[in-house]
């Protein structure tokens, strides 16, 4: 591909930059949070069928999915979850196909006068744009869909296949991308624009989510020494639990890429509920928590780690000795994944970033997961992960960077363009 092709595909860029935040903006607006993703997916739909891409739009059938590696147990209502791909087919075959996908789940907004402005009323102000979801990861995928108008508008089609996937549950088990490739979709290499602070992913963390159920004994809180306090036992259970991290935080010492890193483990009990009343001991507590693990670890293996950790604690409690609690997978089992064996479409994206910000994009050594993994450990399939600047995500006043959006956009194009190959259209 020659300069001149180079700049017609940017300057496309540029000339709808402006259509393209109009678009992000409404795709913020939409609170997609766990169960309510259908109102995105629905524009997802729409915009691709305006494009003339084939659309494949199904309900997500969860026995199809529970023995493939991976997947994550679901415990809220699924039967209005959907996969949208959308599929461009070339007219000429000469170059490699390609997945680009980006997930519309996002994250609960927290309480609302914590924030700014509203969460789902997306704003701009100082070169941002503000909103849950702005920058993990709506501003990503509808900057992938613009990365693909670009090289139209530039007079151009590619010429390999092009799968254009949005997925939901991302944020909590990725049996969105599992549902996608449980259905057949497959290409040389994919590609998911998630916010990287415009560095390539690497190598990146695995995560398991599970609940603790704590039982007491409930009494009259003015007789508290002859109860058990469930959610008092819960917490000594957490401790233990922190002593497990810092265990597994030592082990990650001996990984190539996780070793820069003073803490990639990290331990978050991030949910907890218990008891009925203030004035009675309460009888019962739950913990969601979430740990990840680093790329090669066995999630079958450290499952079992942490049951013999909460075990042997509950060996030393008065209480819990006689009444163990439970443990219940609630969500992410999830394998960390390292990017290897991708020198093609590395190769290939190393050019549009060399043309867009000069050089080689830096590694990114990742403590939180992607759907990449699904591509690279179940199918071979390499899987880059690279995207625009932000903050806050999963926080208050999430926001993406609008220069650092324009440029990744701009990156994807070439890299689009330089991997599927472009014809004259």
């Amino acid at each position: 591909m020659n300069a001149e092709t180079q700049q017609r595909i940017l300057d496309a860029v540029d000339n709808g930059f402006e259509a393209q935040l109009a678009t992000t903006s409404d795709f913020v607006a939409i609170p997609s949070t766990r169960g309510a993703e259908g109102p995105c997916q629905d524009m997802i739909g729409d915009l691709l069928r305006e494009r003339g891409y084939e659309v494949d739009d199904w309900y997500i059938d969860v026995d199809d999915l529970k023995d493939l590696r991976g997947f994550g147990p679901i415990e809220h209502d699924f039967s209005k979850a959907r996969s949208v791909v959308g599929t461009y087919r070339p007219q000429t075959n000469g170059g490699k196909s390609l997945i680009l996908q980006g997930h519309c789940d996002v994250v609960p907004a927290g309480p609302l006068e914590l924030w700014d402005t509203p969460p789902f009323s997306p704003v701009i102000k100082d070169g941002k744009m503000f909103g849950r979801g702005a920058c993990d990861m709506k501003s990503g995928t509808i900057g992938a869909l613009y990365a693909l108008d670009a090289i139209k508008a530039a007079g151009l089609r590619p010429t390999a296949r092009i799968h254009f996937q949005s997925v939901i549950e991302e944020e909590s088990t990725g049996v969105g991308a599992l549902s996608t490739l449980q259905r057949g979709y497959r290409a040389d290499a994919c590609f998911i624009p998630e916010p990287t602070g415009g560095k390539m992913v690497r190598s990146q963390v695995g995560v398991i989510w599970f609940r603790l159920r704590v039982k007491g004994h409930p009494t009259h809180v003015a007789f508290a020494g002859s109860g058990a306090n469930a959610i008092m036992a819960a917490y000594h259970l957490i401790q233990a639990l922190q002593k497990l991290e810092i265990e597994w935080n030592e082990r990650a010492k001996a990984d190539r890429h996780f070793k820069t890193l003073k803490q990639p483990i990290n331990f978050n009990p991030g949910i907890i509920k218990g008891g009925d009343w203030a004035s009675s001991v309460p009888a019962w507590c739950d913990v969601d928590c979430r740990i990840a693990v680093l790329p090669g670890w066995s999630i079958a293996d450290h499952q079992k780690e942490i049951m013999a950790c909460v075990a042997a604690a509950a060996r030393n409690h008065r209480f819990l000795a006689n009444n163990p609690p439970e443990i219940e997978w609630s969500g992410f089992l999830s394998e960390g994944y390292e990017l290897t064996d991708a020198a093609e479409p590395e190769a290939a994206f190393g050019k549009a970033f060399n043309k867009v910000y000069g050089g080689m994009p830096e590694d990114l050594v990742f403590t939180a997961l992607t759907d990449t993994r699904f591509y690279g450990l179940n199918h071979g399939i390499p899987s880059l992960c690279f995207g625009a600047s932000g903050g806050e995500m999963h926080g208050f006043n999430e926001f993406v960077d609008l220069d650092s959006l324009k440029k990744t956009t701009k990156a994807m194009a070439l890299f689009i363009a330089e991997w599927c190959g472009v014809e004259q259209a």
